[in-house]
């Protein structure tokens, strides 16, 4: 899907069941974000809750931008899920450090690790 400067792509972890790794490209404000939502939200209607955020491919977050990520995660974690984010490059990841969502969401170096970090909460549950 491509909306003015964001693209969004789906797809589904290879190696963890359950887990759906959204791929974004571009940047993510005001007019760019609804296309994130909608397609978190598709997720989310069909019960994906262990979900990576891939941004290696995005420049720019807005307040907008995290807040979407923000404003779902109680009820993914509700759910027994999580959100998990991906690949930030430096600015952005200094923005997510800044505004101290390590708090709040789990960063991780590369997509893969992410979708490990699913494996490794689940065997520990066990």
């Amino acid at each position: 899907m491509t909306v003015h400067g964001i693209v969004v792509n789906v797809t589904s972890a290879k190696d963890v069941d359950g887990v759906t790794i959204l791929k974004v490209s571009g940047y993510l404000d005001t007019t760019t974000a609804g296309e994130l939502e909608t397609a978190l939200y598709g997720l989310l209607k069909k019960d994906s809750y262990k979900i990576v955020i891939d941004l290696s491919g995005v420049t720019y977050i807005s307040s907008a931008g995290w807040g979407i990520f923000i404003g779902e995660i109680k009820d993914i974690r509700n759910h027994g899920g999580d959100l998990k984010l991906a690949g930030m490059v430096g600015d952005v990841f200094e923005v997510f450090q800044l505004l101290e969502f390590q708090s709040i969401l789990e960063a991780y170096p590369t997509t893969d690790e992410a979708v490990g970090a699913f494996a490794k909460s689940s065997s520990t549950r066990a």
